[in-house]
């Protein structure tokens, strides 16, 4: 028994000591087993974008991920776009961000950055052909394309005369200039340099002047518990070869001799929390410019109901007709412009034709506004010509047969007789497409035409100020349909026969 007791007091000791030994573990290491949602936008190659598989690589992914690895934490990939990263930092929906998002004063004030992990400039990119634009100085009176919220965009402002358009990612400002639509483009060297070297782009050259040093950072939110870890992990991979490894992967070359162990604005003053009366002062500030958006709607929302009611009334009679050939016709396109996505068929109109027209000889080019027009009125014939068909279709057969019977042809029984009552049931579904239109005009900012909500969009990348500002466009939304529905709802009235008696 005494031998039975000694061996059961010596197991317990081995597991209080095993036990203490994992909890000295987990002290020292605290890190072990937690996981950082990382935002990226892999769309800025060759450091953030998607392989063939969908799967996200390049020099950054690679480089987090070693960081990860350093400091014993896991990374969690978050797809954004770029101009939403900063705004989803504050609002701490992602731990951190790599993003090749240079380290500038303004953006310290609102994020916290690693030290310093890459150092690179701001190039200008030209077509092959270009001989006048040598420099930034000829630049001047210019149409430049920019990716909205970076430095690049920044640097553009610079510029007197200049024309900027904003894009969502440095590849659509690209195919802008490959296009044929601007002039030039400004952009970070290392991406423009990789995009021609593996022949992704071709007819594009680069002025090898650099403009500007940068250096990227891994951004947190202000006061981030997440930053030393960070900072831990960049440390580790810049001094045991990994980062040389990750380098010379990606870009064939040494890596800079050295990097600043510290963030250039590292001291730099939080930007002031924001209370009631400054977001309001700041929603108030926006409004002109946010009202200069609106216009814009207006017009393209009018401009394309127009053209849209034409075709679609069109298509919507056709889709009646008892030519089996034209009705297929009519209904493969309402079926194409119904089922495929607008976006997709603004890039396909604004991107894709004039690629394709190039590459058979041709210089052909599209204004954005007659773009941006043209794929709205497109996609709004194919729903108006549905509400057409069923407007026509719930008009009584007799309605028909007594006009015939009194001598009217086909066409004067459907101007005279079925179509003025048909649009009157139309009203409210045409009211429905019209409000919708007004809000898929946001869609036309992919291809940087300034509309209400590329408006808020290029405020917010000045001032980061994300909620106030988009607050302030929604609202301004609202207004703009509340009017459009009580304008509908004027002329429904109007039309209607038995509420005028009344009246």
């Amino acid at each position: 028994m005494p031998k039975f007791g000694f061996i059961r007091w010596l197991r317990l000791c081995l597991v209080i000591s095993f036990s203490c030994l994992l909890l000295a573990g987990c002290a020292v290491n605290p890190s072990r087993g937690k996981t950082l949602r990382v935002a990226t936008e892999p769309a800025f190659p060759p450091f953030e974008f998607q392989g063939q598989g969908g799967e996200l690589q390049g020099f950054s992914i690679d480089l987090m991920n070693a960081v990860g690895t350093a400091a014993n934490f896991k990374v969690n990939f978050q797809s954004l776009p770029f101009d939403g990263i900063i705004p989803a930092l504050q609002a701490k929906t992602v731990d951190a961000a790599i993003s090749s998002i240079t380290i500038t004063e303004e953006r310290a004030k609102t994020v916290s950055f690693s030290r310093p992990y890459f150092k690179a400039g701001l190039a200008i990119a030209i077509r092959a052909d270009n001989q006048n634009i040598t420099g930034f100085d000829s630049l001047k009176n210019k149409k430049i394309a920019v990716q909205i919220g970076t430095t690049g965009a920044a640097k553009a402002k610079s510029i007197p005369g200049v024309q900027i358009r904003s894009f969502d990612s440095a590849p659509l400002a690209l195919q802008e200039l490959l296009n044929g639509n601007v002039d030039a483009v400004i952009n970070d060297a290392p991406v423009t340099l990789y995009a021609i070297n593996t022949g992704n782009l071709k007819g594009i050259k680069v002025v090898e002047q650099l403009l500007t040093e940068e250096f990227y950072g891994i951004a947190t939110a202000k006061n981030s518990p997440n930053l030393a870890l960070i900072n831990e992990g960049l440390n580790n991979v810049l001094k045991n070869g990994a980062y040389s490894q990750i380098y010379q992967k990606w870009f064939k070359a040494e890596p800079p001799s050295s990097l600043p162990v510290t963030s250039p604005f590292e001291n730099q003053n939080s930007a002031d929390v924001p209370g009631i009366f400054t977001s309001i002062n700041v929603i108030l500030q926006a409004v002109p410019t946010l009202l200069q958006g609106a216009l814009v709607t207006l017009q393209l929302t009018i401009l394309s109901v127009v053209f849209g009611l034409i075709g679609g009334s069109s298509i919507g009679i056709i889709r009646l007709s008892h030519i089996a050939p034209l009705r297929w016709l009519a209904r493969a396109y309402v079926d194409f412009f119904r089922g495929t996505p607008l976006l997709v068929q603004i890039f396909m109109i604004y991107f894709g034709l004039p690629a394709i027209l190039q590459q058979l000889g041709s210089t052909f080019t599209f204004d954005r506004l007659v773009a941006g027009v043209i794929a709205l009125s497109l996609n709004s014939a194919a729903y108006i010509a549905e509400v057409v068909r069923a407007g026509i279709q719930s008009i009584e057969a007799g309605q028909g047969e007594a006009a015939q019977s009194l001598g009217l042809s086909p066409v004067q029984t459907m101007r005279y007789v079925i179509f003025p009552q048909a649009f009157r049931r139309m009203i409210p579904p045409l009211g429905n497409e019209f409000i919708s239109l007004l809000k898929d005009t946001s869609l036309v900012a992919v291809i940087g035409f300034e509309e209400l909500f590329r408006k808020g969009q290029l405020i917010v990348a000045d001032n980061y100020r994300a909620f106030e500002i988009y607050a302030g466009v929604a609202v301004v939304y609202l207004c703009l349909t509340l009017i459009s529905s009580q304008a509908f709802s004027l002329l429904e009235a109007w039309m209607n026969p038995v509420k005028r008696q009344k009246k």
